[in-house]
């Protein structure tokens, strides 16, 4: 079955860091691109960040600079560090596998609050 559990979001001031965890079935994660994405009241959710299954990985230019993903392969695992958070940054955040079969499947996601 398709697993995608999110972890590590919280309340953080401006300026701060967090570091969000998603753990997914091996078998969904090997060989194929993740992404983070983030959704925030009344707005449209949006690609934060993407990594190849190569490790390749693009970003979303209002986090340029200030966010890295990363995987490990071995935990079926993807992170997406955050630092020098902003307000704006406040949304829930989902992990996502980027590949047409699984674009219907999406986890709880975990909140992000940035306060100025």
């Amino acid at each position: 079955q398709v697993q995608l559990v999110e972890s590590g979001g919280g309340l953080v001031q401006a300026g701060g860091s967090l570091r969000l965890s998603c753990v997914t079935s091996g078998s969904i994660f090997s060989g194929n691109a993740m992404g983070w994405y983030r959704q925030a009241p009344g707005k449209q959710r949006e690609l934060v960040a993407h990594i190849t299954s190569g490790g390749s990985t693009n970003y979303a230019d209002s986090v340029k600079g200030r966010f890295t993903i990363s995987r490990d392969d071995a935990k079926s695992t993807v992170y997406l560090q955050m630092n020098s958070l902003k307000p704006e940054d406040t949304a829930i955040y989902y992990c996502h596998v980027d590949q047409i079969y699984y674009r219907n499947f999406w986890g709880q996601g975990t909140q992000v609050t940035v306060s100025s």
